[in-house]
């Protein structure tokens, strides 16, 4: 049982059923009434994101997740190959399930699986990746009135804003949380 005075960021609980991590959380204290905790969850079975206000020391039961190491294989008409690194086991997750994950995912890149018992939640990215640029439009010398940047599309199929300077075949690298472009690689 962990304490809503326990909270901390990256934690994951179980409430209502479901698995959450905590995404934010403030410790209040009115002047009138009893101090509570506000805080932002993420239900790691559909992704949604809720604002929740518990009671300050309010019980709530730990979700212990395991993450395993494992190699993204390939795409099998809608559902996606993964390989265990140790044991060469294969685990299929269905596209729906992984969907945000894919824009920056390329065959043989090792990611982490989050799994609660037997059942995946979802992948976790590493923070960077390298990708190449398969379309983007010739930055033109002293355009910048639109800030400077133009939209570049990845060998993945995702979209993100680089500067003038980025063109087609450069590696770049990516912050997969933020789908932002850092550098080039």
């Amino acid at each position: 049982m962990i304490s809503t005075n326990d909270f901390k960021t990256g934690q994951t609980i179980q409430h209502d059923g479901n698995i959450w991590r905590v995404l934010e959380f403030q410790h209040v204290k009115p002047g009138k009434g009893a101090a509570f905790v506000r805080s932002k969850l993420k239900n790691l079975r559909s992704g949604a994101v809720q604002d929740k206000t518990f009671r300050a020391g309010e019980k709530l039961e730990s979700a212990h997740i395991e993450n395993k190491t494992m190699q993204y294989l390939y795409d099998n008409a809608g559902t996606h190959v993964f390989m265990d690194t140790e044991t060469y086991e294969q685990l299929e997750i269905p596209e729906d399930q992984i969907k945000d994950a894919l824009k920056f995912m390329k065959e043989n890149m090792l990611v982490e699986i989050m799994m609660f018992g037997h059942e995946v939640l979802g992948v976790d990215l590493p923070t960077k990746v390298e990708l190449k640029v398969v379309e983007t439009e010739p930055g033109i010398r002293g355009d910048t009135t639109s800030g400077g940047s133009k939209p570049a599309t990845l060998e993945t199929g995702a979209v993100v804003t680089v500067p003038l300077f980025v063109n087609k075949d450069d590696v770049l690298i990516v912050n997969t949380s933020e789908g932002t472009y850092v550098s080039r690689a």
